[in-house]
């Protein structure tokens, strides 16, 4: 994979680069994210906040509540509104979920792991390959360790 790799909301008033690859995609099947996204679920490229550039323009915070009641901050363009990034409590201002769909090419990142697969469409089929779980995981026994030592590092 050559890097960066840009993305963007639909009208292209805000613009961003991802200088390296996710610590890792989750697909999110939580009916909370059902509901944000008005879609089966979420494609979200965990990354640190530091390693996403943005080009042009400015995201916008809103903050929504969320399952954990941690909330989340979603950083939307103020123009279209598309959601291009979040922040959640669990992972705060050094991490950002990228929503995969706002990059120039999405097919980039497909999922490294299901998660909420409990509240999934009934429809959608997870491939047996994909690493599944019916709530969240331990990212320790999950992640390789290079994207263990990544996510360490945002702790500090």
């Amino acid at each position: 994979m050559n890097y960066p790799v840009e993305g963007g909301c639909s009208c292209r008033a805000v613009r961003y680069r991802m200088t390296s690859a996710p610590m890792t995609v989750h697909c999110c099947h939580c009916t909370w994210c059902q509901r944000e996204t008005g879609s089966a679920f979420a494609l979200n490229a965990v990354i640190e906040a530091e390693r996403v550039e943005v080009m042009q323009g400015e995201a916008v915070c809103v903050v929504t509540p969320s399952a954990s009641g941690k909330g989340q901050q979603v950083y939307r363009c103020p123009n279209c509104q598309v959601a291009l990034w979040s922040h959640y409590g669990g992972g705060g201002a050094t991490v950002r979920f990228v929503r995969v769909g706002t990059l120039d090419d999405p097919a980039t990142f497909p999922p490294d792991i299901h998660v909420f697969t409990s509240t999934k469409q009934p429809w959608v089929q997870i491939p047996p390959s994909q690493k599944a779980f019916a709530e969240f995981y331990d990212a320790r026994k999950e992640w390789p360790a290079e994207a263990q030592a990544r996510w360490k590092a945002t702790r500090r």
